[in-house]
């Protein structure tokens, strides 16, 4: 998986404002008033209470009872009704910004390469899609909805508290600068162990991906305890990581509680000798009691804030560590026309994977309009030229030529469009048959019934309870091998692509089902320029050109005779019937 880039508070608060929130502003102005009227009830609120006691209570004056009454219950009616519409527009705000997060991460990823991919498993990436963002939302939700609120509700307490004794104030706060560098400290460690509980849990959803697309191979091969033992292994680190995290976003509080409460002992003892005295009045008193009472629980919740916000922090880290991240693969910025029905030209292609060689100074072109085959032994680099020709990969050395132009020289959407593709693992979605078909196409019925018939897909789909329209499963387990092929051969008949790629079409159909497919394939390659893996001599001995490979390099190329006649590993595949 993609290491992790470290950021600070800053850099990400400022790239989250820029990115998502800035397009906000307004209703962000309009929460903040809000909320800038719910907290500050709690200090008129506490303010309230010295004429309370002073001028009702001990003063006497029944006829202020209903005034200071309705006053109280005013405040406490503009203190509900700013609260549901400030926190139902946070919410938005909220909901939009990691729905937003969301789509924006999958569609980079959509564009990253092949190579990515390689080192990145769909668990880990499905991890850092929903749970990373979630976990954005949900903490960014209680940030935005609380620390706003809570702020204004404390400087409005203070204001009340300093009103009334600024020395009071003082002797109530003295203990909170010691607070600074253990609540520093704290946030360090939550971030850090968010992080491991993060990368964690991506290797958890990478456990369950593996398990659950494995399912077959787990219960053939008896590893039902062994799979669950290095499930329940992960799922113990991440609780024990979540406990760790737990303790010490309660550290925080519990810490505020101590000095809160120091702070309240010495006040008691300083303005104590005061009230009995009769040198402060009782009023005073409450009013000043009260309004450092209702900081406590501000207080709290934004030191837990505090701690939230670092677990915010180490999943926005992991979000923008992938969006940092740069194609090799992109198209040119002044991209060329594509010609109509090109030659295919590689020349002197080397490639590699780590420091692994997998294709070694290839050389053959295939020509427009006619069928080149390739042939060799596992390994020899067959579907990596493929990869290439679509630009998946990008080759370390080499060009690899179009109508004599290097395909990196064309927008890169306008070629892939130049190919149709089957491949021997046909890619289909949990979605109904038309849907995997189409493939987000508008054509017309009778088009698509057309590509139905010669892929020989109707010939199946008459029998299924709901037609094409029937569910394909995930990754099509509703279909055996050979129907989920023939879906996969409809849509290169639908999508009418100059060049079309041929990986191994017909391996999953049965000698009967071949014929036919084999047959409409043989009608879709008229006037197309054609590549075909293929293993069986029904596919490969009618090619114009076979090109045969072995260890990345051509070793012979020719017809099917002449090959035969040379002998070698195009004669040595056909004796061990590798081709048939």
């Amino acid at each position: 998986m993609a290491s992790t880039t470290i950021y600070s508070s800053k850099e990400l608060f400022a790239r989250m404002w820029r990115d998502y929130l800035k397009s906000f502003w307004f209703l962000m102005l309009v929460a903040l008033v809000l909320m800038v009227i719910e907290g500050s009830t709690l200090g008129a609120l506490s303010w309230m209470l010295e004429p309370l006691f002073d001028k009702v209570f001990v003063g006497g004056r029944s006829d202020l009872i209903y005034w200071v009454g309705a006053a109280i219950f005013g405040l406490f009616v503009v203190r509900a009704v700013t609260s549901v519409i400030s926190k139902t527009i946070l919410s938005n705000i909220s909901l939009s910004t990691s729905s937003k997060m969301q789509t924006e991460l999958v569609d980079h990823l959509l564009v990253l390469d092949q190579s990515f991919y390689q080192f990145n498993p769909p668990g880990a990436l499905i991890e850092r899609v929903q749970g990373d963002t979630q976990a954005v939302q949900d903490v960014w939700k209680v940030f935005i909805t609380g620390a706003g609120r809570d702020a204004i509700s404390l400087f409005a307490l203070f204001a009340v508290a300093l009103h009334v004794d600024v020395v009071w104030t003082v002797v109530a706060l003295v203990g909170f600068p010691l607070l600074l560098a253990p609540t520093v400290m704290a946030q360090r460690y939550i971030r850090r162990k968010t992080r491991q509980m993060r990368d964690s849990s991506s290797h958890r959803a990478t456990r369950l991906d593996e398990m659950f697309h494995g399912i077959n191979a787990v219960k053939l091969n008896r590893i039902e305890g062994h799979q669950l033992g290095r499930f329940a292994s992960l799922v113990d680190t991440i609780r024990r990581q979540q406990i760790k995290m737990a303790a010490s976003k309660a550290m925080i509080p519990a810490m505020i509680d101590l000095v809160t409460g120091f702070g309240f002992f010495a006040v008691l003892v300083v303005a104590g000798n005061g009230i009995v005295s009769g040198e402060r009045s009782v009023g005073e008193f409450m009013s000043f009691f009260t309004a450092m009472s209702l900081t406590f629980q501000p207080i709290r919740r934004l030191g837990a804030a505090a701690g939230a916000w670092q677990t915010a922090a180490a999943s926005l880290e992991r979000v923008y560590t992938l969006f940092d991240l740069r194609p090799s693969v992109s198209s040119p910025a002044q991209p060329v026309d594509l010609p109509a029905q090109p030659d295919i030209e590689l020349r002197e292609i080397g490639l590699r994977y780590g420091n692994t060689p997998v294709l070694r100074g290839l050389s053959f072109t295939a020509k427009a309009g006619q069928t080149t085959a390739l042939v060799g032994p596992s390994g020899a680099g067959k579907s990596t030229v493929f990869a290439l020709l679509t630009r998946l990969l990008d080759p370390s050395e080499g060009q690899i030529l179009l109508g004599g132009i290097d395909v990196r020289a064309f927008d890169l959407g306008a070629l892939r469009q130049m190919f149709s593709t089957v491949a021997q693992d046909a890619a289909l979605f949990d979605e109904s048959i038309r849907a995997n078909v189409l493939l987000g196409k508008d054509v017309d019925d009778a088009r698509l019934q057309t590509a139905l018939d010669s892929a020989y897909v109707s010939e199946f789909t008459r029998d299924l309870p709901d037609g094409i329209d029937t569910e394909a499963g995930p990754r099509g387990s509703s279909l055996s091998g050979g129907q989920r092929q023939r879906v996969a051969i409809a849509r290169a008949i639908l999508r009418d692509a100059p060049i079309l790629l041929l990986d191994e079409a017909t391996s999953a159909l049965d000698t009967a089902s071949e014929q036919k497919v084999s047959h409409a394939l043989d009608q879709l390659s008229q006037n197309r320029t054609t590549l075909v893996i293929a293993h069986r001599l029904s596919t490969v001995r009618n090619a114009d050109k076979i090109v045969v490979l072995r260890d990345g390099q051509v070793e012979d190329e020719g017809t099917h005779e002449a090959l035969l006649a040379r002998g070698g590993t195009y004669a040595e595949l056909c004796a061990m019937q590798l081709v048939e």
